[in-house]
C-alpha cells in the first residue's frame, strides 16, 4: 500500500532524547567545530602575515594572493559538498562518513608544515574538500537519526559547534602570538585544527547506517532494525520502498525549493565569510588600528563572541518558532543593522573616517549583525536542506545547497581585497544590506517550513510498504 507522512519510522520519530542521540551529535558536531576552526583561523593567519614580512608568506600589496589564500579552503569546500553529497545518496551515508574528517586532519597538518604561501594555499584546499564533505554528511545523519520533536534542535546543535570552533580559533590565535614568534605562531594556529577532527574519525566509521537509508533505499530490514535499536527503537518487520525519482522528475517537484535553499545560503555566506575572513579590516575601520597583534586578533574576534550566543538562541527556538520564521527575521535584522552602520558613518571617498555616534556604539551595532546571522540564516540554511528533500536525494540536495553557500563565500572572500579598494567597507555593507532583503523575500516565497513533521511528511515523500517475504 502507499502511505505518506508518518508510518514505518513512528518508533524513531516519537522517541524521547537518548544518550545515543547525543553521541551522534558529538560525532557530527566535532566535525563542525573543526570546520569552523579551520575556516575562521585564516583571519588570525592573515593578520599575522599582514603585520610581518615572513619569508615565503608576504601578502602586503598583493590582493590576488591574499584573496587566493583566504578563499582556498572555501572554494574547495564546494567540491567536497557536491562529491560527498552525491556519494552519500549513491553508496550510503556510512560508507563515506569519516573520510571527510581524515581530509580535514591531514589538510590541517600539511598546512602547518607549508614551506611557502603556495603550498599553504594547496594544503588548505585539501582541507577544504573535507570541510565541504562534512556539511551534507553530518547534517543528514543527524536528521535521519533524530526524533521529530527535537530534530531541528539537534541539527542546529551540530551546527552550533561552529560557534565553539570560531571562539577556539580566536583563543588559539591570541595565545599563539603572545607565546610564540610570528613564524611559529601561525603554524600553531593551523596545526591545532587537526586535533578535533582526529577525535571523531573512529566514531564516524563506527556509526551505523541510518535507519531511513537502510530501509527506504537499500531495502535492508535487518540493518534498519539494528540502526533503530542503536537508539532504543523497534521498527518492526515492514519492508518499505521509497518513491524513486529521475533527475527530471526531482527537479520538477523540488526545483523551486532547491532554488530557495541554494540562493539563501549563497546570500548569507557572502555576508558571513566576506566580512568574517577580513574582520580585522572592518573592525579597525570602526575602532581604529589596534596597538598590538593580539589586540588586532581580539578586535577581529568580537563579532564571533556575539555570534556565539546567536547559535544557541537558534537552537532553543528552532522547534518552537520554526526554521522559516527564524531565517526571515535574521535576514531582515541583518539588513537593518548593515544599513544603520552605514547611516551612522562619515565617509571620505571609499573610506570610513568616523561616526556620528561613539565608535564603541558603532562597533556594538556592527557585531549585532553576527548575532542575527547566527540566530537566523547561517543556522537555518544548514538545518532546512537536511529535512525537506526525499531520502534518495537528501545528501545531494544538502550538498548542492551548501555548495551554493560556499560559492558565495568564495566569491566575496576572493574579491574582498579588490572591493575594499573600489567601494570600501561602507559600500560593502550597503551591498550586504540589499542582499539581505533579497534573502528574506526568497525565504518567504520559496522555503518550506519543516518543524514538527516527519521527514517523509515534510518532503511529501510517498513510500510503498509490503510485509517482508511477500
Amino acid at each position: 500500500m502507499e502511505r505518506g507522512g508518518k508510518g514505518p519510522f513512528d518508533a524513531i520519530d516519537s522517541l524521547k532524547l537518548t544518550f545515543n542521540h547525543l553521541k551522534i551529535w558529538y560525532t557530527a558536531g566535532m566535525g563542525f567545530f573543526t570546520d569552523a576552526y579551520d575556516l575562521f583561523n585564516i583571519t588570525a593567519i592573515l593578520i599575522i602575515f599582514g603585520a610581518n614580512s615572513l619569508p615565503g608568506f608576504i601578502i602586503a600589496h598583493n590582493p590576488f594572493i591574499t584573496g587566493a589564500l583566504a578563499s582556498s579552503s572555501i572554494a574547495s569546500a564546494v567540491i567536497g559538498q557536491l562529491v560527498f553529497g552525491f556519494l552519500g545518496d549513491r553508496v550510503g551515508r556510512k560508507r563515506v562518513y569519516g573520510v571527510e574528517a581524515l581530509l580535514m586532519m591531514f589538510g590541517a597538518i600539511l598546512s602547518a608544515m607549508s614551506p611557502n604561501i603556495y603550498y599553504l594555499i594547496a594544503f588548505r584546499s585539501i582541507m577544504g574538500i573535507g570541510i565541504g564533505g562534512d556539511y551534507p554528511m553530518s547534517a543528514t545523519i543527524m536528521s535521519e537519526y533524530s526524533n521529530t520533536k527535537d530534530r531541528g534542535k539537534l541539527i542546529a546543535l551540530v551546527f552550533a559547534n561552529q560557534g565553539l570552533g570560531s571562539l577556539a580559533a580566536l583563543a588559539v590565535g591570541i595565545g599563539s602570538v603572545i607565546a610564540f614568534p610570528p613564524g611559529i605562531a601561525w603554524r600553531i594556529v593551523a596545526l591545532v585544527g587537526a586535533i578535533p577532527a582526529a577525535t571523531v574519525i573512529y566514531l564516524r566509521r563506527k556509526t551505523p547506517e541510518t535507519p531511513r537509508y537502510s530501509l527506504l533505499v537499500k531495502g535492508d530490514v535487518k540493518e534498519a532494525q539494528r540502526a533503530a535499536s542503536f537508539l532504543g527503537a523497534d521498527l518492526g518487520n515492514e519492508k518499505v520502498k521509497a518513491e524513486t525519482f529521475s533527475l527530471g522528475s526531482f527537479l520538477r517537484k523540488y526545483g523551486l525549493l532547491l532554488l530557495g535553499t541554494t540562493s539563501t545560503w549563497f546570500i548569507v555566506d557572502m555576508a558571513l565569510y566576506g566580512t568574517g575572513t577580513y574582520q580585522g579590516v572592518i573592525t579597525s575601520s570602526i575602532l581604529g588600528p589596534a596597538s598590538s597583534l593580539e589586540k588586532a586578533i581580539l578586535y577581529a574576534g568580537l563579532p564571533y563572541i556575539i555570534g556565539f550566543f546567536g547559535y544557541f538562541t537558534a537552537v532553543a527556538a528552532m522547534d518552537r518558532l520554526g526554521r522559516k520564521t527564524i531565517q526571515t527575521q535574521g535576514f531582515i535584522m541583518m539588513s537593518i543593522i548593515y544599513g544603520a552602520v552605514v547611516a551612522a558613518s562619515i565617509a571620505s571617498g571609499t573610506k570610513i573616517t568616523g561616526f556620528i555616534i561613539p565608535s564603541w556604539a558603532a562597533m556594538l551595532l556592527y557585531v549585532l549583525s553576527y548575532f542575527f546571522i547566527d540566530f537566523g540564516p547561517n543556522t537555518t540554511t544548514f538545518v532546512i536542506p537536511a529535512e525537506v528533500y526525499p531520502v534518495r536525494y537528501r545528501t545531494t540536495g544538502h550538498g548542492i545547497s551548501a555548495a551554493a553557500g560556499k560559492l558565495g563565500a568564495a566569491v566575496t572572500t576572493f574579491l574582498f581585497p579588490e572591493l575594499l579598494l573600489s567601494i570600501g567597507v561602507r559600500g560593502i555593507l550597503e551591498m550586504l544590506a540589499i542582499l539581505s532583503v533579497v534573502g528574506a523575500v526568497i525565504t518567504v516565497a520559496l522555503v518550506k517550513e519543516s518543524k514538527q513533521k516527519s521527514l517523509e511528511e515534510v518532503a511529501e515523500e510517498r513510500v510503498q510498504t509490503v510485509t517482508q517475504g511477500t
